[in-house]
């Protein structure tokens, strides 16, 4: 077998597509279908071809809410809108208050849910003695019983009173409910009140429901079944006959005298609906049910029974919140009175109070978030002066408790924050209980305040609060309102305000170990600040920034330090000696916590590519010097992220780039450069990616006239390849990869002069060696392999070589062994063993299909490498044959392939030239 003698450039320029010069962009309009004008001048705007014309892309959303609105959920639903709201406040109620497995409950709650031990369930008749006679039940002291045991008698009682109600016994069903209702005078367990309530309120809202469903039947039906009309959705009393109404006083009547005054309030209030089949005017009701409320002197029975008055209050239909402004006028001034420091202030009593306001929290939102959302407009400014937030023409507040204020914050509308933010503020201060600390109430505000982009001037008021907060001396609610307040400050663009925050906070920290919430406020502040500035150059710039983030340690400081580094590497490459000093600081801080903390693989890859990034993005322009010697820094600071080690040694190869432009430092500095990478290379863990640089670095060895290095470093590539092999089969990703790094190798000893090396033609012997020994390879791979080798060996033969390494005068191997008889005899010797076992390896491939295409590929590979002797043409068509018993002769590949063995067989032009 002989090579072919080949032309490259000529087989480029005769497989070259023509080319035209585009009049158009080919993703802009087409030219003859715009107007004359526009084509003339060469003016138009971009049209994207994925955007369809006149696509509205906020409509079609809208549209689909708007469908979902009006097509179902709980607020479409015809009985009951509110019934979804209720029931996710309900179940938010009882996760927020979880209880324990057993309760202690007073005598009141003793007596009703009392147990036989020795007959679990007591006849209904003994139960109904029970229940009329607690006091004669009761035991001394406090008793024990589970949550289970709780639940399954409140479940017990609303069964029976279902059970009485379809037995028409209804005086029964309204025995039972009176005695659940009488659970909600026992206060004594207070963490489990709101589950008690959640428990009792669904059983008053079950007969509730009943009455209500039995007194409107009464109205559309007669005794008979006949029907008499269809009430309509907001039916009043003018329209329900005279029984129904008779039946209604009587429910009315039969719950007014009962003895108790909290059990009479949740029973009307769990028929207060049926006010609609008596009044025309049902909701003015609520206001005499307001005043009976106040005769409940227990601040969270009271609470919760506000609750259950507006909860029920909303089945009226009503918009009036008349009613709501009342009682959170009255629930304020009975917490005022709880909270009062005159009376005990020893820590277990402020303990206790901590306690109540925890569990009243929930009814003070609840009734504020139906006072803003169901007060028109219009009107809401009438209700916040009822309410204490300062009338027209004056700053006029009405002291409260924290925790009523900090509802107030949360639920008002944002526009009604910022136009009311001084009489917010003069709320806040105020408010002096032990609630809720002050400093929340500020924080809220600040949150509040930024929601909006009104162009009210917020100055005075940011003014006052930084002002007020510093007075208190202390850093922790200090960090905590400035980190709400500074998304306004940063919103208004107000850098005087980002001076004084970072003023205070250094002046309060100074000599100040941090607590973990304090450093959680400060992170928040920095990140925040990180975000709102483009160039870091005006970051640091800020005075006593630097300052407070050396202050800081451990995981905050580090998050920190995450975003100051995401932040560099999108602005470009940095030159600024001092910011890289910076940044190289902040990124050695990362790793030292990265270091001692043994963060997670996920905790630790975003800081690890962050800091290989930033390194990759420093440049020091023409002191290369300079920069070889960051890199040698880094390597020494970073030197366990494999990842940042790759990066140093592509920034090294371009450092060595950068300095062949530079006549006076090529040599000595590529050295250098070379002597880095060939360090750095081996403490990378991957074999694979030291293959891929061991090449980079080759390459680069060559265009700086190092050959020997050149080849030392391809011979490292190998030996990394057959490392990674030999420890293991690998994986698909592993193959392909060995494939790619041989194929990039043989690309680059094209340019590598063969003579210094310990024998002729050394490379393409130790690349055959190698592809010969990888028993473990698929044959699919092994055919690439030797395929590499074959056209390598083809392309070294050449009286001209495909492309060189012209720097530095390195001459080629066609100037070297060009018509040296014992060179080409061990180029084709090595081609010759190549092609063998390349048919070799198609035979053992399982799949036809890719034997076929496999047979196709190699026979391609031989017939443009050699001359179509005798010997070539039998082993050419053997493959052809292979690949037609394999996919048919009819197959498309055949037939070129086909074509291009015809074509082999005609002597090219250059041998043509020869035989003549």
């Amino acid at each position: 077998m002989e090579f072919r003698p080949r032309n490259y450039k000529r087989e480029k320029e005769s497989r070259a597509l023509p080319r035209a010069r585009a009049d158009d962009h080919p993703l802009c309009t087409p030219a003859t279908s715009r107007p004359q004008a526009v084509r003339d001048n060469r003016i138009e705007d971009f049209f994207d071809p994925l955007r369809g014309p006149n696509t509205d892309v906020e409509g079609a959303p809208r549209n689909l809410l708007d469908k979902e609105r009006t097509s179902g959920g709980f607020s479409a639903e015809r009985n009951d809108p509110h019934a979804g709201d209720w029931h996710s406040f309900k179940r938010l109620l009882m996760q927020r208050f979880p209880i324990s497995k057993m309760i202690s409950i007073s005598s009141i709650s003793d007596g009703i849910m009392k147990s036989n031990k020795v007959d679990e369930i007591s006849s209904t008749s003994s139960r109904l003695e029970e229940l009329d006679d607690p006091q004669k039940f009761a035991k001394e002291g406090n008793t024990s019983i589970t949550r289970q045991e709780y639940v399954f008698r409140l479940t017990d009682f609303k069964e029976k009173i279902l059970q009485a109600w379809h037995s028409d016994d209804r005086v029964t069903a309204l025995k039972l409910t009176i005695k659940v209702a009488r659970l909600l005078m026992d206060t004594s367990v207070r963490q489990f009140y709101p589950t008690l309530f959640v428990l009792a309120t669904d059983v008053m809202d079950m007969l509730g429901d009943m009455v209500w469903e039995r007194i409107k039947q009464k109205a559309e039906f007669t005794v008979d079944g006949s029907k008499l009309c269809s009430l309509a959705e907001n039916f009043d009393a003018t329209g329900v006959c005279e029984d129904a109404k008779e039946t209604c006083n009587n429910w009315f009547y039969k719950v007014g005298a009962i003895m108790e005054l909290l059990p009479r309030i949740y029973l009307e209030l769990a028929i207060l609906p049926c006010w609609r089949f008596l009044l025309v005017q049902p909701a003015d009701c609520l206001h005499r049910l307001v005043k009976m409320i106040r005769g409940l002197a227990d601040p969270l029975s009271s609470a919760y029974c506000h609750l259950y008055m507006v909860h029920r209050a909303r089945k009226l239909l009503s918009r009036d919140t008349a009613y709501m402004i009342t009682c959170m006028n009255d629930m304020n001034i009975l917490l005022m009175d709880a909270m009062s420091l005159k009376r005990d202030v020893s820590k277990t009593s402020e303990e206790k109070k901590r306690l109540l306001i925890n569990l009243i929290e929930p009814t003070i939102e609840y009734i504020v978030h139906h006072i803003f959302e169901d007060t028109p407009k219009e009107q809401l400014a009438t209700a916040l002066v009822d309410l204490g937030l300062g009338g027209k023409g004056d700053n006029k507040v009405i002291s409260c408790v924290s925790i009523v204020a900090h509802c107030y914050i949360k639920e008002l509308p944002a526009d009604m924050v910022r136009s009311k933010s001084k009489e917010i503020i003069n709320l806040i201060e105020c408010c002096n209980d032990c609630s809720l600390d002050k400093c929340l109430n500020y924080r809220l505000l600040g949150f509040r305040l930024s929601e909006t982009t009104s162009p009210q001037d917020m100055v005075d008021v940011v003014d006052h609060v930084i002002q007020v907060v510093l007075l208190w001396g202390k850093l922790d609610e200090f960090l905590k309102v400035m980190d709400a307040f500074l998304d306004l400050v940063l919103q208004n663009q107000m850098d005087n305000h980002i001076l004084n925050v970072l003023e205070g906070i250094a002046m309060l920290a100074r000599d100040k170990a941090f607590t973990e919430e304090e450093l959680g406020s400060l992170q928040s502040i920095l990140v925040k600040l990180v975000s709102h500035f483009e160039d870091l150059e005006d970051l640091f710039g800020l005075n006593h920034y630097l300052e407070i983030l050396d202050m800081m340690y451990g995981r905050p400081r580090s998050i920190v330090n995450v975003h100051i580094l995401d932040r560099a590497i999108r602005k470009g490459l940095w030159q600024d000696h001092h910011i890289i000093q910076l940044l190289f600081g902040i990124s050695k801080s990362l790793m030292d916590e990265i270091d001692q903390t043994s963060m997670i693989d996920n905790d630790y890859q975003q800081p690890a590519r962050l800091i290989s990034r930033f390194v990759s993005m420093v440049d020091y322009g023409s002191d290369v010097e300079r920069h070889l010697a960051f890199l040698a820094e880094c390597r020494g600071a970073f030197g366990s992220i494999n990842e940042l080690k790759e990066a140093l040694v592509h920034s090294s190869n371009s450092l060595a780039i950068q300095g062949l432009k530079h006549s006076n430092k090529h040599f000595s500095f590529i050295m250098s450069c070379i002597a880095y990478s060939e360090v750095t290379i081996p403490s990378i863990s991957s074999p694979m990616k030291q293959s891929n640089l061991y090449i980079e670095t080759a390459e680069v060895a060559l265009l700086g006239g190092l050959v020997s290095h050149a080849e030392g470093l391809a011979e490292s590539a190998v030996s990394c390849l057959q490392s990674l092999v030999l420890n293991g089969s690998p994986g698909i990703a592993d193959v392909e990869g060995v494939l790619s790094s041989f194929q990039k190798l043989c690309s680059l000893l094209v340019m590598v002069p063969a003579n210094t090396g310990p024998s002729l033609n050394y490379a393409p012997k130790s690349l055959f060696v190698f592809s010969d020994s990888q028993s473990k390879m698929i044959p699919r791979t092994t055919t690439r392999l030797f395929s590499a080798i074959i056209l390598l060996s083809a392309a070294l033969s050449q009286e001209t070589l495909p492309y060189r390494a012209d720097n530095f005068g390195i001459p080629g191997n066609d100037q070297l062994f060009y018509g040296d008889s014992s060179y080409s005899q061990e180029l084709v010797s090595i081609s010759n063993l190549a092609a063998q076992k390349l048919v070799d390896a198609i035979q053992q491939e399982p799949s036809s299909v890719a034997r076929g295409i496999m047979a196709l590929e190699a026979c391609n590979c031989i017939a443009s490498s050699f001359r179509m002797s005798p010997e070539t043409s039998n082993i050419c068509f053997k493959l052809l044959g292979i690949a037609k018993l394999c996919l048919g002769a009819q197959d498309k590949y055949i037939n070129s392939t086909t074509k291009f063995l015809e074509t082999c067989s005609l002597p090219s032009s250059d041998e043509a030239q020869e035989g003549i």
